[in-house]
């Protein structure tokens, strides 16, 4: 082969990488990422709380009286959404968080076979139907330090429903309080 061959094949081939970069620095700026001010998604909050400044705020139900009107059924469908950490179920074991049967009347952070966080055990005292009322609506104010994931439930009906069905998960459930 003479030098003029090899001289048009080297061309061709640097020809084509040529023209590969140029084609990649084009696409680069017509097509190119954009870039947000700051990195990551913004993630779901909950919404902010509106206060009106002139109307007073409605008392609040006390917890016998919700729990008077609370409905166990319902209960156990809100409580669907604490089955992805926890078991229902007597005798059932811990997943992610301890079981719930028979929580209510039962010592705080006192199950075997799962590891409280230090918060939770510093806490002390019985799950009464208000401590449980208490720390279902906020749990990293109620106890902070907590494992619990859990970001709260707001609704003092809901949390009564969700009481009334955690009352039933019991060999000998704890009394009602009269309303």
């Amino acid at each position: 082969m003479d030098s003029f061959e090899f001289n048009k094949i080297a061309g061709g081939v640097l020809a084509t990488l040529m023209m590969t970069m140029l084609l990649g620095i084009f696409s680069g700026m017509v097509f190119g990422p954009h870039i947000p001010a700051k990195p990551g998604y913004e993630l779901p909050s909950a919404p902010a709380q509106e206060t009106a400044t002139n109307a007073p705020e409605a008392p609040a139900e006390p917890l016998p009286v919700l729990l008077a009107k609370a409905d166990p059924a319902k209960g156990q469908a809100l409580a669907k959404a604490c089955g992805a950490c926890h078991n229902f179920e007597k005798g059932a074991g811990p997943k992610v968080g301890p079981p719930l049967y028979g929580v209510v009347g039962r010592k705080v952070a006192s199950m075997d076979g799962f590891s409280y966080s230090d918060a939770l055990k510093a806490k002390g005292g019985t799950w009464t139907m208000d401590e449980i009322n208490k720390f279902i609506t906020n749990p990293k104010a109620d106890v902070a330090g907590t494992k619990m994931g859990f970001a709260g439930e707001q609704s003092p009906e809901k949390r009564a429903d969700i009481i009334d069905y955690l009352h039933t998960l019991s060999d000998n459930p704890v009394p009602m309080p009269k309303p």
